[in-house]
């Protein structure tokens, strides 16, 4: 029998991360679980921790680093804190890393993990869009492999042609169309936090719920999938998709369009990045498209839903543009889920902060801190302003 993977899951608290773990749990032989991250949630790490015993758990918050030692004490796991420790979490001589730390705060970790050639399973999204240039150079550089989880680049990763990408004529995202998918543009003044984290299909966390519910979230694929795979702005497209069967599309230039189907639990992609180039068995629900009956599809509405348009002009312009686009919707979307400002008013801020900077090279880590830094700056003002 071969000797069980080492993995590191950042992020193990949140949805993907307690996928990644139940996937594991499944078939303990196959993996070693080398360090667990996550941002505040003391319980769950320690608890996951007990289960999996791996060499370190860590959390972000220092101030939680003595709940957390206090937890695992006796256990003979290492307990640490802060986002320094993180990214050392990042930096142990796992085989392959799950990176699922939401928003630009899993930059700096996934960076370390890519830097020393792990395997890296990215389901933060962020990574890409920040600072997608300096990422795959510096994969490139270290041999590091990067897997795509999100259920729509996993599955264009499954049916894409990397050895004749020429032969490629579009790549097709699909989205769920979120909650408002069918709301007047008035009607989505008044929605609430509670409204909009209430996904049909999908169980995410509040800040990807809402992105959903805007689609800034397929904005931020669109970004992530020019990183990902070797085609041009042009040959990139969304569809509007409200059963979330079909997860993506690639279109090849004899007019063939390959998909890739399944219900929509996260364990499926996670699973192919987990075991990849092999497959292995899931507890997943089995497709049955007797039972569903119908798929349908639609154009998005860039009206009702200017992020998506928001996304494709940070994508065309490059550089930081996708840096500001993402850290001011992070900002946005906080203060929403505060009820500090309406749901319309989050693209708003977006498009207000855009047009405010311009965009520049991203050469370095510190070039993609400073910038988030002041599109973040940028973007409190602007929603101050609409508070007073």
């Amino acid at each position: 029998m071969s000797a069980a993977r080492a993995v590191t899951i950042l992020g193990s608290t949140g949805s993907v991360g307690r996928s990644t773990l139940d996937l594991i749990e499944r078939q303990p032989d196959k993996w070693r679980v080398a360090a667990l991250t996550a941002n505040s949630d003391v319980a769950t790490l320690a608890a996951q921790a007990k289960r999996l015993r791996p060499d370190v758990a860590v959390v972000a918050n220092e101030a939680s680093y003595t709940e957390l030692k206090d937890a695992l004490a006796g256990t003979g796991i290492e307990a640490a804190a802060g986002k320094g420790a993180v990214a050392e979490a990042a930096d142990r001589p796992a085989e392959w890393v799950m990176a699922a730390i939401v928003g630009a705060a899993g930059l700096e970790p996934t960076l370390r993990a890519v830097s020393r050639g792990a395997t890296v399973a990215l389901a933060n999204k962020e990574t890409l869009v920040c600072a997608g240039d300096l990422v795959t150079r510096t994969a490139g550089r270290t041999g590091s492999r990067l897997l795509p989880v999100d259920s729509e680049h996993n599955a264009i990763f499954q049916v894409f042609d990397f050895d004749n990408p020429a032969r490629v004529e579009r790549v097709i995202l699909t989205a769920s169309g979120g909650p408002f998918r069918q709301l007047s543009y008035e009607a989505m003044r008044s929605v609430t936090p509670e409204q909009a984290v209430a996904h049909p299909v999908w169980s995410m966390g509040a800040k990807i719920s809402v992105d959903s519910a805007t689609l800034m979230n397929k904005g931020l694929e669109l970004i992530e999938a020019w990183h990902l795979f070797p085609i041009g702005v042009e040959q990139l497209d969304v569809i509007v998709h409200p059963q979330s069967v079909v997860h993506s599309f690639v279109e090849y230039i004899d007019g063939s369009v390959l998909a890739q189907l399944g219900t929509p639990d996260m364990r499926t992609p996670i699973a192919y990045a987990l075991a990849w180039p092999e497959r292995i068995a899931t507890p997943c629900r089995r497709l049955d498209l007797t039972e569903i009956a119908r798929l349908d599809f639609e154009a998005p509405d860039p009206v009702r839903f200017p992020a998506l348009n928001l996304a494709w002009s940070a994508l065309r312009q490059g550089g930081s543009a996708p840096a500001v686009l993402n850290a001011a919707n992070e900002e946005a979307v906080a203060a929403f889920l505060a009820r500090r400002i309406g749901f319309l008013d989050i693209a708003a801020i977006v498009a207000e902060t855009l047009e405010a900077m311009t965009s520049a090279p991203i050469a370095s880590l510190e070039d993609v801190i400073a910038v988030d830094g002041e599109a973040r700056r940028r973007a409190s003002a602007a929603i101050e302003a609409r508070m007073s």
